[in-house]
């Protein structure tokens, strides 16, 4: 272009970025009410946020490019300080056009060093301070056998985890307790700090309960491809109306448990035969390998027999051993399923009844949220068992007969099945339940979550809140953080009251109203000092669709980073490491993405501690080399050329 033409260009890009900052400068005086609630120490990030919230509301990809034609930044790392990047650019752009400096250096250099240091400042309070060479903490989801095996929790932290968490939706108080002191005990021998998060479990949606099927369990053989069997299938017998001993675990298939008579059972010898027709009719034969004649500790025999064909086993079926025979008892009942394929029909009801199978035409479950039928609409989606069944709502009935809904009877609705695996799906009693096209009239903490809650500020260090859905949410949870700190002083505990007011309060964010509304929901989170978010992918892309977490968790990040607050990326990071051993190279990508984080955390398994030694190693290294999406140019030796001879 000649020289008119490229001053004209330069012009409307100037003009261009005059208009951004004007607007990003006046956004605080519209939400002046909100950021007067907000947190002194997020104040900074606060005004950030809504400015780059506004920002991002402008489609400024060619503005980008025309900015990238004369070296300036192309704003595509804008979110630590957002005016003080807008004015880089303006900056940059006046010097083309040979005007005068419009704004100090320290109005721009100051703003992006100052940001950094904020969020370093939030994450090391929330989070506990991260390895050398490391901008990430890697935490860890402890199993129930942590409570009673404290050498789990030393070879967690042992091999480089920062932080644990708690899972509030399993076992209870007493087992959390033996948890937290485990913790303390391995932190203090490894002379360094662990934070403890309880993750709340929110009011999760489940599908109601079916009624059971028939009392028949399956005695397993394992085999080869070939067909060879390389480990037994196994009864284990113990006396019918007695305390079960605990099944043994043994390689090969599960131990099917089978209580029989007392008398009978104590004439069994090592090498003994038993026979039976199972289930199918089908003669079965099983030798005693293992005779227990103290197998609780109170005297109760068990003895374990194996077999080299399957078995299906009922209530009831005749055992013989030595022409003496016993009745099987306390068989359990199969879990039923209803099956569903594309274009089926299926109601879910807030009828509390478990549903029968076999007596329906049309497939019915319940949910163990009635609340949340009445609420669903014709058009919103249903999403089952982590979206492996997806349906539509088509129509809402209140007025069936049979219970005390808004028209004297339960809530029906009709869904359509508009997604299942290839050949059908099946679908089971107290599967997950999303909707993300649906307002649901509930608040994000049950009674459970309070009570966990009270639990997390005595003991723990941060509390993990689920399904955070908006702003009213996150309101309810610093109520009731509120609410402990007043009873603490009312009781004169000052200790306990300045626990409560340095909890740390992680929003889980996972459903669509909560990305939708996030910078809201960041503006009330940040009325707590101690706040940060955690991108919980799961249920996220459940919700969203899984296309969409290509995208969506950066953009979350982004916006956190630009409020100044710390991110915690959740949901089957190395998954395949810890549950096999072996990562797959797709998990490795997805790994070095989560580590933008200020913490990443991983969930259980076998390999767990390998899992933890991996992210360990990567987050070392991509200290070194990158802060959040900026990429850090350390120097690579690999590339250096050889000197040619």
């Amino acid at each position: 272009m000649d020289a008119p033409e490229n001053q004209e260009y330069l012009r409307s890009l100037t003009d261009r970025i005059d208009d951004l900052i004007a607007a990003v400068e006046h956004v605080g005086e519209d939400h002046a009410e909100a950021l007067a609630k907000v947190h002194p120490t997020h104040r900074d990030g606060a005004l950030n946020v809504l400015r780059y919230a506004e920002l991002r509301t402008h489609d400024l990809r060619p503005l980008q490019a025309g900015l990238a034609d004369f070296g300036a930044t192309r704003l595509s790392t804008t979110e630590p300080a957002v005016l003080g990047r807008l004015r880089a650019a303006r900056q940059a752009l006046g010097a083309f056009n040979d005007e005068p400096r419009k704004y100090r250096y320290s109005e721009i250099a100051d703003a992006f060093a100052r940001a950094d240091e904020i969020l370093d400042e939030h994450a090391d309070r929330l989070l506990g301070p991260a390895l050398d060479e490391t901008h990430s903490r890697i935490m860890v989801t402890l199993p129930t056998e942590a409570a009673d095996d404290p050498e789990i929790v030393s070879g967690f932290i042992a091999t480089g985890a920062e932080l644990v968490r708690i899972n509030a939706a399993h076992d209870d108080e007493s087992v959390w307790l033996r948890m937290v002191d485990n913790v303390h005990r391995a932190a203090e021998e490894a002379g360094r700090e662990v934070r403890i998060a309880v993750d709340l479990a929110g009011p999760k949606l489940r599908t109601g309960a079916i009624v059971p099927g028939p009392q028949v369990g399956r005695a397993r053989v394992k085999r080869l491809p070939t067909g060879t069997v390389i480990a037994p299938s196994r009864i284990w017998l113990s006396p019918v109306n007695r305390p079960a001993p605990a099944t043994p675990e043994l390689d090969g298939r599960p131990v099917l448990p089978v209580q029989v008579d007392a008398e009978w059972l104590g004439r069994m010898a090592v090498g003994d035969r038993i026979s039976l027709h199972d289930n199918r009719g089908s003669k079965r034969h099983f030798t005693v390998s293992e005779v227990h004649a103290d197998a609780d500790g109170e005297g109760t025999p068990a003895v374990l027999a194996e077999g080299r064909q399957n078995a299906y086993i009922a209530e009831g079926t005749l055992l013989e051993h030595d022409w003496v025979k016993a009745r099987a008892h306390g068989i359990p009942a199969t879990e039923q399923r209803l099956r569903l394929e594309t274009g089926d029909t299926l109601i879910l009801t807030d009828n509390p009844a478990p549903v029968d199978p076999a007596e329906q035409d049309v497939p019915r479950i319940g949910c163990t949220l009635p609340e949340a039928v009445r609420a669903i609409r014709p058009g919103d989606r249903v999403l089952f068992d982590d979206g492996v069944i997806a349906g539509v709502a088509r129509e809402t009935n209140a007025g069936t007969e049979g219970g005390d809904g808004e028209a004297g009877g339960f809530t029906e609705v009709r869904l359509e099945i508009t997604r299942t695996k290839i050949g059908g799906a099946n679908l089971a009693a107290y599967k997950g339940i999303n909707l993300p096209d649906t307002d649901l009239p509930v608040t994000s903490l049950t009674d459970e979550d309070k009570a966990a809650l009270r639990f997390t500020a005595a003991h723990a260090d941060i509390a993990d809140v689920s399904f955070i859905r908006d702003r009213a949410d996150v309101d309810t949870v610093l109520a009731e953080l509120h609410a402990i700190v007043r009873e603490a002083e009312e009781a004169g505990d000052e200790a306990a009251a300045e626990r409560a007011r340095e909890l740390g309060v992680v929003l889980k964010i996972e459903t669509v109203p909560a990305y939708e509304g996030l910078p809201d929901i960041m503006l009330a989170g940040m009325q707590h000092a101690n706040f940060g978010v955690m991108i919980a992918r799961g249920d996220l892309a459940v919700e969203l669709g899984f296309e969409r977490l290509a995208e969506v968790p950066g953009l979350i990040m982004a916006i956190a980073e630009a409020a100044h607050v710390p991110t915690i990326m959740a949901t089957q990071v190395l998954e395949h490491l810890a549950k096999d051993g072996l990562p797959s190279r797709a998990e490795i990508t997805d790994a070095a993405f989560a580590l933008r984080a200020e913490a990443v955390m991983l969930n259980k398994g076998p390999h767990i501690n390998q899992a933890i030694e991996v992210l360990s190693r990567m987050s070392t290294k991509l200290g070194r080399s990158q802060r959040k999406n900026r990429m850090l140019m350390r120097r690579i030796n690999s590339w250096v050329p050889e000197p040619e001879h």
